[in-house]
């Protein structure tokens, strides 16, 4: 079994799978952290506007749906705002 003794299969081959599976790793810490930042974010931005913050478990989109068939949908005015430029 030459193969099993080449310094190729013995060192190159232990080194990829060590350089392919740590970045796959690398990846997964980083998504964790920036996932985390933008809620954090989000919660004080809210918080600072006075917007109630519900954590993601009270939420549930029947829920949500029970909202949206409260709204009249079929009578609306379509309203147009200033614009800063045209103060």
């Amino acid at each position: 079994m030459s193969l099993f003794r080449s310094k190729t299969f013995r060192y190159g081959l232990p080194f990829i799978i060590l350089i392919v599976g740590g970045s796959f790793g690398l990846k997964e810490f980083t998504q964790i952290r920036y996932t985390y930042r933008q809620q954090r974010a989000y919660y004080h931005e809210a918080k600072r506007l006075g917007i109630e913050v519900k954590k993601p478990g009270e939420i549930t989109l029947d829920s949500e749906f029970e909202k949206v068939k409260e709204l009249d949908i079929d009578n609306w005015k379509n309203v147009r705002i200033s614009r800063p430029w045209e103060e």
